[in-house]
């Protein structure tokens, strides 16, 4: 793999700033990006943001179709450093939990799970019920990550966009991609 290559997941929790945010950091590292967004995630998009679908789209390099899964990222031979589900939705992380690969979206995650790679789930949903619990349990023991955007407030945000841009970029953190201009402890 010459060109080091990422897969970023939307789903449809409440949050798709997460998603765009992780979108706008990865632009300027060299880095190619995938992306695949549920039909929720669509949803969502158009019920709490201002952000237009070419809007989304033009900020990565490959757009996948949620039906598609014969796309790339849909194979362990297609290689990858992992991937980012940002927000991931209750139902996308027990679909993941159980391998129910009914979309791309959670074949992707799979796949990359199956092959040992990163997967950092920013679970966006409280409270959480057992089922919740369990899932996040099954996905750890896996090998995933579970990174809920809990807002850190020691860099004093001034702005909801700082709080997402800290949780985002700190989520980005797991692939060594060296995300700059995020708020450190003691920096």
């Amino acid at each position: 793999m010459a060109r080091k290559r990422i897969v970023v997941g939307i789903s449809g929790a409440t949050g798709f700033q997460y998603g765009y945010k992780a979108l706008e950091l990865l632009k300027p590292v060299d880095v190619e990006v995938h992306l695949v967004v549920s039909r929720g995630a669509q949803k969502v998009r158009q019920l709490e943001t201002n952000y237009t679908e070419d809007e989304v789209v033009s900020l990565a390099d490959v757009v996948h179709q949620i039906d598609d899964l014969g796309a790339s990222i849909a194979s362990g031979s297609f290689e990858t450093i992992g991937m980012l589900i940002a927000p991931c939705s209750m139902r996308s992380l027990a679909a993941i939990a159980h391998a129910f690969t009914d979309n791309l979206l959670t074949r992707a995650a799979d796949v990359v799970l199956k092959d040992r790679r990163r997967l950092v789930l920013m679970a966006r949903e409280t409270p959480l019920n057992l089922a919740h619990i369990n899932n996040m349990r099954q996905i750890t023991e896996m090998g995933g990550i579970i990174f809920p955007p809990v807002p850190a407030l020691y860099n004093r945000p001034d702005s909801v966009d700082q709080i997402v841009t800290h949780s985002v970029g700190r989520a980005l953190d797991f692939f060594g991609l060296g995300i700059k201009d995020i708020p450190r402890w003691k920096d």
